[in-house]
């Protein structure tokens, strides 16, 4: 019924959209349809949910229109503390711009329907003219007491309002408690929102509560329900008896996992070795989920809502449990364990010749971390010598092939950022002690090479079978922000070579800066510039690799699209991939993309939110101390500066007070009208620090 539901009000919504269509009451629609009596009310029902999701609106004469035709399209809006916001319509390139007095109502998240009242060449402005649906479940937020009622402050900076919270409506909750705040009733111009208390997590200073706030604002599933540990009792913790049919036996092939040290689950293997025609034979063995997690079962369902696991600074949320994590899913040393595998001969020039994807049953020799491979490779004194001598020619063999795979990338034009990671040490209670960059080395370059090769074969294996498949795509940077790039870039000499549609004009940018003292600078603007990749139903390139094809199958235990992908593979290479399947597959890939996608940049920013927490928490006992910097960022309302160990803070315009100083937006800098002094990105400069809150997670910097 639901199928026959969809597809008729997709009929609708068609005939409504038509150039041709004049408006019309919805008994017309039923006489031009040929609607049949008997189904005039599911006519109506479907009229209902389409005014619902802002697709369709009905007039005061009670005719219904096409919400394009008025210039009025239904998107999800994005807040800003400062009151305005943007609406994100699918289709548009650019998002809209809403002016404070007209959200009418609407919050950060919320599915609205916007109309464009103005239009600027690229840039359109718009005002909300219905909230379709609350985004926001629940808000956290730190609670102030006034005499019988108070306000919940929320924690993130989207939220521009403060919600009042009734007498009553507290749950006891005191000053300084971090607390979880439903909505009863939206803002208007005149009033705040008003919510009710629904949990306390705690006072802001009792350890754990910083993090646990993070995962409340971004609604992370932490637990998982009884339906889950239940489907585990079934799931074993050896292959033993489970059957081997349609798998290979690779027990007796050499082959180790190399991830960090702190590292548990482990969904990747690799072997390299020397053919004797001097071509290399590189195995990429993933971890084969899919033989446990099986399509719309709990622990699929749970998979799915999750989307990826999330890596917070003091703890990993799982997708999976840890039984299949940890446990019988992880490529454990000395353990058989199941494997979907992709076994590559690849010549001197870095292409892969020939492949085999298949099933397999492993055996994992070693389990290694980077550092001490990169010690292997690197120090000839290595005290890891004796131990690892049987795998040494390998790693040898694995460099050789990473320069060969790395070199063929960056001579197609691939992008290689040379982004620095924060890493941050915590003591025992959660107080960050110290913050340090991240290290690559030529052991976790072997890695990423190793699985991007298997990633690229893998897509274009199946994107010429025409089987439905679930692609990574990185879509070539607007045009606009190309322009903004290559004016910031300008000042210090540099320009965007050839194409801006083509990988390698960005290349070359980056190899120019190699060395220079505005490398890290121009590697984030960069970056900026560019779209963001994600997952798709359709094959449509990946222009930061200059991939015709990409996918991602190497880490189904923290990934589902990976998972979905294995699924598909092993129903094919056992012959089960049927019409039925396919359908089915054609059906859900595009919505199981876009899910994936959403998950992706909800765990991106809960972990990025982690961090900043943890950056400033660390800040807060340095008042009145000096740092050197580097000006990352220049708006109409301060200075940003990165610090040597990533750390980002903000001199505030109100706080350069040596000179009456003029935004030139255009070149992106601060001019003093008398004083002629310039603060410009790149700009090296040294900063005092004078506030580092954690309530509102910003770090204020004066210049010395």
């Amino acid at each position: 019924m639901n199928d026959v539901f969809e597809k008729r009000k997709e009929t609708v919504l068609e005939f409504i959209n038509d150039k041709s269509y004049k408006p019309m009451r919805v008994k017309d629609i039923a006489m031009f349809l040929q609607v049949p009596y008997d189904q005039i009310q599911m006519l109506f029902d479907i009229i209902d949910k389409l005014i619902d999701e802002g697709k369709i609106v009905e007039n005061k004469k009670g005719k219904i229109l096409s919400s394009a035709s008025l210039k009025q399209y239904p998107g999800v809006f994005t807040g800003n503390g400062r009151g305005f916001g943007f609406v994100k319509i699918e289709g548009f390139d650019e998002e809209i711009f809403i002016p404070a007095s007209l959200t009418n109502g609407a919050m950060h998240k919320d599915k609205v329907l916007c109309q464009i009242i103005k239009e600027t060449g690229r840039k359109q402005e718009g005002e909300i003219v219905k909230v379709l649906e609350h985004g926001l479940k629940h808000i956290v937020g730190r609670y102030q007491k006034v005499k019988n009622y108070g306000f919940v402050i929320p924690d993130d900076k989207k939220i521009c309002d403060d919600i009042y919270i009734g007498s009553g409506k507290d749950m006891g909750a005191v000053d300084g408690h971090k607390v979880v705040v439903q909505i009863t009733k939206p803002p208007t111009k005149k009033d705040n929102p008003e919510g009710v208390i629904t949990q306390i997590l705690g006072h802001i200073n009792d350890p754990g509560v910083d993090i646990l706030s993070i995962i409340m604002q971004y609604d992370l599933p932490t637990e998982f329900d009884e339906s889950i540990y239940k489907e585990l009792e079934s799931i074993g913790s050896t292959i033993e008896n489970e059957s081997k049919d349609f798998r290979e036996d690779f027990r007796d092939v050499d082959m180790v996992t190399i991830d960090g040290e702190d590292a548990k689950d482990l969904d990747d293997a690799v072997s390299v070795e020397v053919l004797e025609n001097g071509n290399f034979k590189l195995g990429v063995y993933i971890a084969d989920v899919s033989h446990y997690v099986k399509e719309k079962s709990p622990l699929d369902k749970e998979a799915y809502k999750r989307g990826t696991s999330v890596y917070l600074v003091d703890r990993v949320i799982p997708m999976l449990p840890h039984k299949l994590s940890n446990g019988i899913c992880s490529l454990n040393a000395g353990e058989d364990r199941f494997s979907l595998c992709c076994v590559m001969e690849i010549n001197k020039k870095g292409d892969v010749i020939s492949h085999d994807i298949k099933k397999a049953i492993i055996n994992v020799n070693e389990r290694m971390s980077y550092n001490v491979v990169y010690d292997l490779l690197t120090n000839e004194n290595s005290s890891y010598k004796e131990r690892y001598a049987k795998f040494l020619p390998m790693f040898k063999n694995m460099e050789k092939l990473r320069n060969i795979l790395y070199n063929k990338r960056k001579k197609r034009g691939a992008i290689d950022f040379e982004s620095e990671e924060a890493k941050i040490i915590l003591d025992e209670n959660g107080k960050p002690i110290d913050i340090i960059k991240r290290e690559r080395n030529i052991a976790t370059s072997i890695i990423e090479e190793f699985m991007l090769i298997a990633n690229e074969t893998v897509a274009e294996h199946f994107y010429w079978l025409e089987i439905p498949f679930v692609y990574r795509t990185h879509e070539v940077p607007d045009e606009e922000k190309v322009e903004k790039l290559e004016s910031i870039i300008a000042p210090f000499g540099y320009i965007i070579k050839g194409s801006s549609k083509h990988p390698k004009s960005y290349q070359q940018l980056l190899e120019s800066v190699k060395g220079k003292p505005e490398e890290m600078l121009i590697n984030k603007l960069t970056l900026r510039s560019m779209k963001q990749a994600k997952y798709t139903a359709e094959n449509g390139k990946h222009f930061g690799l200059a991939a015709t094809y990409y996918c991602h199958f190497t880490s189904p235990i923290r990934r589902y699209p990976d998972l979905q992908i294995h699924r598909i593979i092993s129903q094919y290479l056992e012959g089960e991939l049927d019409e039925k399947k396919i359908y089915h597959y054609k059906k859900i890939l595009a919505e199981v993309a876009r899910v994936c996608s959403m998950n992706e940049r909800r765990a991106e920013e809960a972990e990025r939110d982690t961090d900043k927490y943890k950056m400033v928490e660390y800040m807060k006992d340095k008042v009145n101390q000096e740092f050197d910097g580097v000006i990352s960022g220049v708006t109409s309302w301060g200075i940003y500066v990165e610090l040597e160990n990533t750390i980002e803070g903000m001199v505030s315009v109100k706080d350069l007070v040596d000179d009456y100083y003029l935004f030139d937006e255009e070149n992106m800098r601060y001019f003093g009208e008398n004083t002629h002094k310039v603060y410009t990105i790149g700009d090296k400069v040294r900063v005092k620090l004078i506030r580092a809150s954690v309530q509102t997670r910003t770090i204020d910097f004066d210049f010395v």
